[in-house]
């Protein structure tokens, strides 16, 4: 799939939790079925109206909560670009970025408002809001990360990687 230049911007508040992103009486869905409600609690209407591209875009401490990957795997079943925070629970940081779902921390996330187009590049640790013509700068992701993102997670990367003659991963 590929993705559009930009997205835009799904707001939430603070302490969004692993059970608000992947409801834990539902586990036993298949994922593309919880995917569908994922952050329902919150906002109804998220899952249906999120596009291919768009970002997730919250305060401090997203992803608390319980150590499960179908957390992640649901943003990013429904097309999330990256999720884009204040903080990060460290557990959800780790599942999203090993799925390749970038998890951005900004401390300034709070200024994006809902609906604003967002355009992102982890290499050079930039965020520009389209919508107010902001630049936001962020700590840029390793190459090592940078590549496992364009892999699609550590997974893909450690099969393409397998796959290279030696010293030709990036």
């Amino acid at each position: 799939m590929t993705l559009p230049e930009s997205g835009r911007a799904c707001v939430f508040g603070d302490q969004i939790d692993t059970d608000l992103l992947a409801p834990g009486h539902l586990m036993k869905l298949d994922p593309d079925t919880l995917a569908n409600h994922c952050l329902e609690a919150v906002d109804p209407r998220f899952a249906s109206s999120v596009r291919p591209g768009d970002f997730v875009v919250a305060g401090l401490n997203f992803g608390l909560g319980s150590s499960r990957e179908q957390a992640a795997v649901s943003l990013k079943r429904l097309g999330v670009r990256a999720v884009i925070a204040r903080s990060f629970a460290r557990i959800f940081w780790r599942n999203a970025i090993n799925l390749g779902l970038p998890a951005v921390t900004l401390a300034d996330a709070h200024e994006i408002t809902a609906g604003d187009r967002l355009k992102l590049d982890l290499q050079a640790g930039r965020l520009i809001n389209e919508t107010s013509g902001r630049l936001y700068a962020f700590a840029p992701f390793p190459d090592h990360l940078t590549a496992m993102m364009r892999d699609g997670g550590l997974i893909a990367h450690l099969k393409r990687s397998a796959s290279e003659p030696t010293g030709a991963a990036a």
